[in-house]
């Protein structure tokens, strides 16, 4: 029995999302966030660490070192992107700015791959929507179009997206690989080069960011679903040697890389079981939940309501690819020691099966999805705003006392620049609202446009208005600076049990000179990481060194080092 397409839509359904509103949206999503701040904790610190010692030529490129510590993630690209940018750019610029510029290109290069990468999954045949009796159904570019859109702006409206797509870390490096990668398989059937340039890039660079592993497996499945999808989208004159050609340049990709990543020792083993638990289940389904909302809905009804293309005889790879890279990305992350970057790398593949459920929709299911993003992401915005003008007047007076509760020591400013772009924003969110309750807008996109642009609202107002706030929180910047003044300009200080996230603050946000600990140092003081209830470690040699100072952090007490002196 042949089941029908569910994809009805008609020519009316699939009108552009206008370019300058889509890239409007996407610049303003991309460049808030690194732009005004410290690097924060601790990643993302302890990432910009290694990219300095690596432009300063303190390290061996191929074997990051920081004061001894090697990264946490085996990843070498993404710590040569950042000491490359800071290498390249003026001395003038800031340097923890400079070496964000790259993370950003590959944040733009994630937006970018998904919209392609759900463009050409849609050219395939079996994706089309139903053909009408008397014409006027969706034609095949057009549909394709308004599918992207609706990838990308359930791409951005991803909840767990915003903080790690925002960070200098290896876990944004493997976000934009991975979905150069997911575009290359994607596009395979119908360009000549440019999906396989993609695919390499995207594996190689998978690879050297540290997942090595996940980008053997994800090319595994892009070549099984290349070889199972005869239905492919070739033209009918296309030999099927191509087909055969193309799995073996992915077969020889796969080749090149693993043997880099071996050469680099890049190959390790990362898979840590958790303890089978009700409190293990329940954070992960917490996670899933909320960190790939509201892509995961749509992708639960595409899955249903594509049912019969998914689970019948003939494969299909505009579900097949998506499921298999965001199904295998879900299955990895409770094993990983960082479970949200790694279940970032699914969101591509999510959104795009999100977007597959938008033909399929019905008024009611869209009207509900309208009115809870509206409401969602109002309240959001006017918590954000109520706290920004109690900060800066103390009334209301509670969210005034909560902030100066939860940051002691904060003193709020005021910026025009910032004030600007948050009014901005809300008059946007305000123009936007008024746009979609309007009866006449028929495109398929048009359900994830609140999501996406309340995301985005959000994002902006934290971002901008909040921003002195979180800085003061989340930087290390307080907390190192209180050593500069003890042990002045011409001081050094040995590094003692300093981990590399601290070590990293103190290059770069203090003047103090840091030495590693070889026995040989002459330093009048010690850093050193307290033990148990804050004390000095019993590891630290107390008949020569004697504490003086616990530099604590003005937020979180539990963040402290102490600072000891030579007797």
């Amino acid at each position: 029995m042949k089941h029908p397409n569910p994809a009805i839509v008609a020519q009316s359904a699939v009108r552009r999302l206008p370019r300058w509103a889509l890239l409007l949206l996407c610049l303003s999503y991309v460049c808030a966030g690194f732009f005004g701040r410290d690097a924060w904790r601790s990643a993302d610190i302890t990432a910009l660490g290694f990219m300095g010692v690596l432009a300063s030529g303190a390290s061996s490129w191929w074997t990051p070192s920081l004061m001894g510590w090697s990264p946490e993630t085996p990843a070498v690209l993404p710590y040569w992107l950042g000491a490359w940018a800071l290498q390249l750019a003026p001395v003038a610029w800031p340097a923890d700015l400079v070496a964000r510029i790259p993370f950003g290109l590959l944040l733009g290069l994630a937006l970018l791959a998904t919209w392609y990468g759900t463009y050409y999954l849609a050219r395939n045949p079996a994706a089309q929507p139903v053909a009408f009796a008397f014409g006027g159904e969706a034609q095949p570019t057009d549909y394709a179009r308004a599918m992207a859109d609706g990838g990308v702006l359930a791409f951005i409206a991803c909840l767990g997206l915003a903080q790690l797509s925002h960070e200098t870390t290896p876990a944004l490096a493997q976000l934009g690989f991975s979905a150069l990668l997911f575009y290359g398989i994607a596009a395979l059937p119908y360009r000549p080069v440019g999906p396989h340039i993609a695919t390499f890039v995207g594996l190689m660079g998978l690879g050297l960011s540290g997942a090595p592993t996940m980008a053997m497996l994800y090319l595994l499945g892009g070549m099984l679903v290349h070889w199972l999808d005869r239905d492919n989208g070739r033209t009918s004159n296309t030999p099927q040697s191509t087909q055969n050609k193309d799995l073996g340049a992915l077969l020889a990709y796969a080749c090149v890389a693993g043997v880099i990543g071996y050469q680099l020792d890049l190959w390790r083993w990362k898979l840590e079981v958790p303890p089978f638990s009700w409190r293990t289940v329940d954070g992960f389904a917490q996670l899933l939940i909320w960190f790939t909302w509201p892509a995961w809905p749509l992708a639960l009804w595409t899955l249903w309501r594509w049912r019969w293309q998914l689970w019948g005889w003939r494969l299909h790879r505009h579900l097949a690819w998506p499921v298999w890279f965001a199904a295998l990305t879900v299955l990895a992350t409770p094993f990983g020691s960082n479970s949200d970057r790694t279940l970032l790398l699914a969101l591509p593949a999510l959104a795009t099966l999100a977007a597959f459920a938008l033909p399929t929709l019905k008024r009611q299911v869209a009207a509900l999805i309208d009115w809870f993003t509206l409401l969602f992401f109002s309240g959001c915005g006017f918590t954000i705003w109520v706290v920004w003008i109690a900060m800066q007047t103390g009334v209301p007076s509670q969210p005034a006392a909560n902030v100066a509760r939860l940051a002691p020591g904060f003193q709020a400013s005021f910026s025009v620049i910032a004030f600007s772009v948050a009014v901005m924003a809300t008059l946007a969110w305000a123009w936007l609202v008024k746009w979609r309750v309007g009866r006449h807008r028929a495109a398929i996109w048009k359900s994830l446009v609140l999501p996406a642009g309340g995301a985005a609202l959000c994002w902006l107002l934290l971002m901008t208005l909040w921003m002195p706030l979180l800085n003061y929180a989340q930087s290390y910047r307080s907390l190192v600076q209180q050593a500069s003044p003890l042990v002045g300009q011409e001081g050094c200080a040995e590094t003692g049990t300093l981990q590399a996230v601290h070590v990293s603050a103190f290059q770069w946000y203090s003047n103090v000179r840091l030495v590693a600990a070889n026995g040989e140092s002459q330093c009048e003081w010690l850093l050193s990481e307290p033990g148990d209830n804050l004390e000095v470690r019993p590891s630290v040699d107390t008949t020569r060194w004697m504490p003086h100072t616990l530099l604590r952090h003005p937020v979180d007490k539990a963040e402290a080092i102490w600072l000891l002196r030579r007797r």
